[in-house]
């Protein structure tokens, strides 16, 4: 997972729940049709079995086009399942511990919703990107949005790259686009009739 200073990449986030039997075949489509920097696994279930079955298959998908797949908040699943990482969603509270047990070479992510300070904070204990959102309007969460300001803000002021994510669409992408590094894009493509065409239109609004 790299940062590009050209147009941000694309960060794709998995449904909360999937079935192994169609979702692999639905990423890998997506996967082949336009460049992919990161695959963030992001179940909803405890069950540790189904967790491993889904990494188990996202993994070779993912790691056979050289793309990242990294785990939601399960730190201690990544080294098992052989993932690349973890995305916590405590904002900078873990980061510290998380970089200790998993290594330099891991990615560690965080989510930081809307606080610039929180993204700060993560940012200075070693966290490899920052994701603020949501973005979008959403039912989800408190009411409050990432409005550009923060992104506008952090691409001139901090240099650990930033996620944009949370109930995006065209124009929230074009506007956006000058001003973050990823893209992290999940129900706005799983939720549809065809996700690669969605897909494809989203990322056609950073270009």
């Amino acid at each position: 997972m790299s940062e590009t200073s050209e147009q941000p990449q694309l960060y794709l986030i998995t449904p909360p729940e999937i079935e192994l039997m169609r979702f692999p075949g639905q990423l890998a489509a997506c996967l082949d049709a336009v460049p992919v920097a990161c695959v963030r696994l992001a179940l909803a279930t405890r069950d540790e079995d189904r967790i491993a079955r889904a990494a188990d298959a996202l993994r070779e998908l993912t790691h056979e086009r050289d793309i990242a797949l990294v785990i939601d908040t399960h730190l201690i699943m990544v080294e098992r399942l052989g993932l690349d990482g973890v995305h916590l969603t405590d904002s900078a509270r873990s980061v510290r511990s998380a970089r200790k047990a998993l290594g330099d070479e891991a990615i560690v992510g965080t989510f930081c919703g809307t606080s610039r300070h929180d993204g700060m904070t993560a940012g200075e204990l070693s966290a490899d990107y920052i994701s603020f959102g949501p973005v979008g309007d959403t039912a989800l969460g408190d009411g409050r949005r990432a409005e550009t300001e923060l992104f506008q803000w952090w691409s001139e002021m901090i240099e650990v790259p930033c996620v944009a994510e949370g109930a995006l669409d065209d124009s929230l992408v074009r506007t956006l686009a000058p001003y973050t590094d990823f893209f992290g894009i999940g129900d706005e493509i799983w939720n549809t009739d065809d996700p690669v065409v969605a897909l494809r239109a989203l990322r056609n609004a950073m270009i």
